[in-house]
């Protein structure tokens, strides 16, 4: 009986398996669950014939320009562009014909055109997941493209975190502000820029500094740059499958010898075999590692109060034989190990694991404020102080307004598919408190969230003062961050970026630090700035705040 029984559960077994279904080759739209706002996602995806689970596959991540998709963005990264006379709109419908490649390759959608920062950089990775949980990918030939807004997006994404990546092919790229200090991250990362010198929407010299800069670092960087061609520089960039044809030049280098790596985060801590493990956010640290000898490390760090060196693995490091560190210039007696760690203390490195204090910064509690929007989070609006239907209602409609991610900009800009809840603090939910990052309006007169958070908040704006001013900031509460947006709005007076990726009430969160208090509108600054290594305020912003009589200090 139980031969028979086994038999048929194996029967079942290969039935089920012949008919399990498979996605077809070629190009194709899935999507990915997002846990920022409960929603699935697409992207385009392309797998080659013949596609064999046994394989192990380049992968080829391409980001969209403004104002385009991830169906657009696929036919771009394979030379296919519009027809004569075809709109954007008209070529999304389809998929054309084309050539196959012996690459998977995978286009975000990314919420729109939003910029590769936050909620859509989250996207890039989650996409990055979700494929190499589906297909056999070959993890050192994962490569990084885009165009205009998607081609800033592979220099902030790739320069981020260097060591996934095997190389970058950013074509007319329009990178987010800050992002050239990472040049020196790309030492170990092959580089291809494309640029039109008749370029009117991203000028051409952007290209042509980014590639000299890079140069002097290093970098193995390409440039081709085409005579009288405008914004439209993938065209010629893309042409008969050019990038997956580069690409196949290059695998990724797991063990440099040697690494440049900077941050201003603990977000993106690590590149190869260093690992920041104790920064200042907002202040960009950088470390100069490099091996000079077999077992010998001459390491450079500034504004790095700690790191850990991950040894294992590198051709150059035998972990039978001494090894020898010089940190700045000076020798640290060290004992040999895969893994090692360093600190700081007066002015003197040795060797030591940092273990920050409970209320230290660290990645995932390190600010600023818009850190807490990149995340799932949701908007609470307060139903204390027996307020009349009408304010109940204003009070509602600001943290709408504050949640309106898919304000529609224009036909080209078109909205951001971001949709996070809004909810009255009655109706938080234990599972939002565990889950989310949670947008608090008000003031704890006002809202039950604030006042049940109130002993662990730094500031309270007294509630007869939120008519005249505005305080926001950002703080790590039982593993999630709270943002408390008392008085006006933060967004009272923002003025509009130069490229207005985003609807103006998250327009403005690009440019706070960790909290802000203001007066009127937010061009009228009482005192603004970062929160130290433990979440508390200067002495100087303290002294400022409690002049105007507006705020309280509970902690």
């Amino acid at each position: 009986m139980k031969t028979i029984r086994l038999i048929l559960l194996l029967v079942l077994a290969t039935a089920m398996t012949a008919t399990a279904q498979k996605l077809k080759s070629g190009p194709q739209v899935v999507t990915f669950f997002s846990d920022v706002d409960d929603t699935e996602q697409p992207y385009g995806l392309y797998l080659p014939k013949n596609y064999d689970e046994k394989k192990k596959y380049p992968l080829v991540i391409m980001l969209h320009g403004a104002g385009s998709n991830h169906r657009l963005s696929l036919r771009r990264v394979f030379g296919k562009s519009n027809a004569n006379g075809e709109t954007d709109v008209e070529a999304t419908r389809i998929f054309p014909e084309w050539k196959d490649v012996e690459y998977i390759v995978a286009s975000p959608y990314a919420r729109g055109t939003m910029g590769y920062q936050g909620v859509a950089e989250k996207d890039v990775m989650d996409v990055l997941a979700d494929v190499k949980s589906r297909f056999s990918i070959d993890e050192d030939r994962i490569y990084l493209t885009g165009l205009s807004m998607g081609g800033g997006g592979t220099l902030w994404i790739g320069l981020t975190r260097p060591d996934i990546w095997a190389a970058l092919f950013p074509v007319c790229p329009a990178p987010p502000k800050g992002t050239d200090d990472l040049i020196p991250n790309a030492l170990n990362l092959p580089m291809f820029f494309h640029h039109g010198d008749q370029d009117q929407a991203v000028p051409v010299s952007v290209s042509r500094d980014w590639t000299k800069r890079l140069k002097d670092v290093g970098v193995n960087v390409s440039y081709t740059e085409y005579p009288g061609v405008n914004h439209n520089s993938w065209e010629n960039a893309y042409k008969d499958e050019a990038a997956f044809e580069w690409f196949s030049k290059f695998k990724r280098n797991k063990f440099p010898d040697r690494v440049l790596f900077n941050s201003r985060n603990y977000k993106y801590s690590s590149a190869y075999w260093v690992r920041f493990d104790q920064l200042t956010p907002g202040t960009l640290a950088t470390i100069d590692a490099k091996f000079t000898a077999p077992n010998q490390l001459d390491i450079t760090a500034s504004n790095l109060g700690a790191f850990t060196l991950q040894l294992k693995g590198h051709p150059k490091f035998d972990a039978s034989k001494p090894l020898q560190v010089t940190v700045n210039g000076k020798k640290v007696k060290t004992a040999t190990a895969e893994s090692i760690s360093f600190a700081e203390a007066q002015g003197k490195w040795a060797t030591g694991k940092y273990e920050p204090a409970a209320t230290a910064k660290r990645t995932g509690a390190e600010g600023p404020i818009g850190a807490a929007f990149s995340q799932r989070h949701v908007y609470v609006y307060g139903t204390g102080g027996n307020p009349s239907e009408a304010e109940l209602k204003a009070r509602a409609e600001v943290a709408t307004q504050a949640a309106n991610w898919s304000f529609y900009r224009n036909a080209f800009l078109g909205r951001i598919m971001v949709f996070p809840r809004v909810l009255s603090d009655k109706e938080v939910r234990p599972s939002d408190l565990e889950s989310s990052n949670l947008i608090l309006f008000g003031t704890k007169e006002t809202n039950s969230l604030v006042a049940k958070y109130s002993d662990k908040l730094p500031i309270q704006l007294n509630n007869a003062s939120a008519n005249e001013y505005g305080l926001l900031y950002v703080l790590p509460v039982d593993g999630h961050y709270i943002i408390v947006s008392s008085g006006l709005p933060w967004w009272t007076g923002a003025q509009p970026g130069a490229l207005p990726f985003l609807p103006p009430a998250l327009l403005a969160l690009n440019q706070f630090k960790d909290y802000i208090l203001f007066k009127g509108t937010t061009a009228s600054v009482i005192s603004e700035g970062y929160f130290d290594q433990n979440w508390k305020l200067s002495p100087e912003a303290n002294k400022a705040m409690t002049a105007t009589g507006a705020v309280v200090f509970t902690k």
